[in-house]
């Protein structure tokens, strides 16, 4: 058996080892997402419960290419593709999803969010709705992470969207939906993230007397990724991925590590990033492997409980559609993202090839990269670039 250790014993250790009594302020770090993390957990403050997914082993999902149909079960579709039978398939663009004609070997999941010019398009809804689709409906938070948001925001938003859906088209269109997040390169608060997120759209479902789990399609962020020594995104790209399966993700995928000139190669390289975290891994069969790890279930609840109170916030000053046409949700988002660019612009989020040990000057200001009226994607490496 282990012996126990006590805090005391682990704080008397750490002062031994740095040489001072002021161990704390050493060890603490700063974080632009507002969340306490402790340099050591001896218990969590909330004990969470197992966090279920929708399905069973983590779906692993490419961009369609010839060649690719005995390597991958699930696809990304952006134009029809005949002769596909036993797949699971994600269709990514509108006039697809309206038009594609079903066969009933295969899966049909919808990537089409609804949200348009700042409002619901009601009448793509209700045809999406009417499509025999397992799920008809995405709510794209992906958009905010590229954009810029914290994470709580992130989730704030989600939950927001799907609030008004359930309002317009009923509280059974909550079974309907897809959650698409982007997932960046803070690991452990990528796990709490989605993790979080499920805590939140069971407690929403709840509101309706229902008891849902959200089906969450998680993509490698594209703010993180840079042009140049392009190798090294497929090492943030791969943590990220690992972090989705971790948490719990319905689905997975990995952009393309080229940002530019990408190839069939390129594609079939970043797909296969998840087989090999899949299969020598086996990290996309388990519902919530984070469960039980004191640090984890910490900043979870921390995310949920920031989460919910903007959310809540937003709601009650008019509601998400209210606050995106007010350009209240934009300002949120830029001043997020300005403080987030500001740090890579310091050094003190670490972008390797790019703001450490970087080949190029800067060549980008803020004001040029941002615009607080407009939610927009910017990658970090566009400074440099």
């Amino acid at each position: 058996m282990f012996a126990q250790i006590t805090l005391q014993d682990w704080e008397n250790l750490v002062k031994k080892q740095l040489k001072t009594d002021d161990i704390y302020t050493i060890l603490s770090k700063e974080n632009l997402e507002g969340i306490s993390v402790k340099p050591y957990y001896e218990k969590s403050s909330e004990n969470l419960k197992n966090l279920p997914k929708v399905e069973e082993s983590t779906h692993l999902v490419a961009k369609y290419q010839e060649g690719l149909e005995e390597d991958a079960y699930a696809f990304l579709l952006d134009k029809n593709v005949e002769n596909l039978s036993e797949k699971t398939i994600f269709i990514n663009n509108r006039e697809l999803a309206e038009q594609i004609k079903t066969d009933e070997s295969n899966r049909y999941f919808s990537l089409i969010d609804v949200f348009e010019k700042n409002q619901i398009n009601q009448k793509l809804g209700k045809e999406l709705l009417s499509k025999g689709f397992e799920k008809n409906i995405c709510v794209d938070a992906s958009l905010y992470q590229n954009a810029g948001a914290s994470i709580s925001q992130q989730l704030a938003f989600a939950l927001d969207k799907a609030k008004d859906l359930a309002e317009i088209f009923g509280s059974e269109i909550l079974s309907k939906l897809v959650f698409k997040f982007a997932i960046g390169s803070n690991y452990f608060f990528e796990i709490a993230k989605i993790r979080a997120f499920k805590l939140l759209f069971n407690e929403l479902s709840k509101e309706f007397s229902l008891d849902e789990i959200p089906y969450i399609f998680a993509e490698t962020s594209l703010r993180n990724k840079a042009k140049n020594d392009e190798e090294n995104n497929l090492i943030r790209s791969t943590l990220e991925i690992a972090a989705a399966m971790i948490a719990g993700s319905d689905a997975v995928f990995a952009n393309d590590f080229k940002i530019e000139n990408s190839t069939e190669l390129s594609a079939e390289i970043s797909f296969k990033q998840q087989v090999v975290l899949a299969y020598e891994s086996i990290i996309n069969v388990f519902d919530d492997a984070a469960n039980g790890s004191y640090y984890v279930e910490d900043i979870t609840y921390q995310f949920a409980k920031k989460a919910w109170e903007l959310f809540l916030e937003i709601e009650n000053s008019g509601g998400f559609l209210e606050n995106l046409n007010s350009g209240r949700i934009s300002e949120l988002i830029y001043n997020q993202a300005i403080a987030e660019q500001n740090w890579v612009e310091e050094g003190k989020i670490k972008l390797i090839g790019v703001n450490l040990y970087p080949k190029l000057e800067k060549t980008k200001s803020v004001e040029q990269l941002y615009n607080p009226l407009e939610i927009k994607p910017v990658r970090w490496a566009e400074m440099f670039e």
